[in-house]
């Protein structure tokens, strides 16, 4: 081989690897756990009203931390309960009506601590980041988060596969099919 070709095989690589650019996903932190007294869980309330300390979560910024939302809820099994967002026997998550607050800490404290008449408690069964991923999804169903970092829709529940998932099928003209015999 000669010199010249050596070495410009040795720069095409180099220029072949170098325009391989790995995306970055910067992992926000987890917000801390909403101090539990500090949650208005119902409007009724003894004394006078107090407004609920506004605890920001950055996962509804990251299209990530909402794709592994998605994931949860679907893992949990969320959607048995709330359908696709729809509601069931659980309530409604893409509509305007909240029974317990639409703030993220309010829903955070509802997938941890449960509500009365079937929500169960997930607290012991999913970490602080895992359910603030949840919270974010939930969010999201109602478009309380970015557009662009929403999840978007799932081929999941389509009856067939996508088309580039499919077994190549062989054709049959309807002369081959009509001379097999059925049975």
């Amino acid at each position: 081989m000669k010199p010249a070709a050596h070495w410009l095989g040795v720069a095409a690589t180099l220029a072949l690897l170098a325009g391989c650019y790995r995306e970055e996903r910067p992992n926000p932190t987890a917000p801390p756990a909403p101090i539990e007294s500090s949650v208005r869980l119902s409007e009724i309330e003894p004394g006078a009203k107090r407004s609920a300390a506004a605890v920001p979560n950055q996962y509804e910024e990251n299209a990530y931390a909402l794709s592994q939302g998605k994931s949860l809820f679907r893992k949990m099994n969320c959607s048995g309960c709330h359908g696709q967002g729809g509601g069931g026997m659980g309530p409604a998550l893409m509509d305007d009506k909240w029974n317990y607050g639409s703030e993220p800490a309010n829903i955070y404290a509802t997938i941890v601590q449960g509500r009365p008449n079937g929500m169960p408690a997930f607290g012991g069964h999913l970490t602080n980041e895992q359910v603030w991923q949840l919270v974010a999804y939930v969010r999201s169903m109602s478009g309380q988060v970015r557009e662009d970092a929403a999840p978007s829709r799932s081929d999941e529940f389509q009856t067939a596969p996508p088309e580039g998932r499919r077994e190549k099928e062989v054709p049959k003209d309807a002369a081959d099919a009509a001379a097999t015999p059925k049975g």
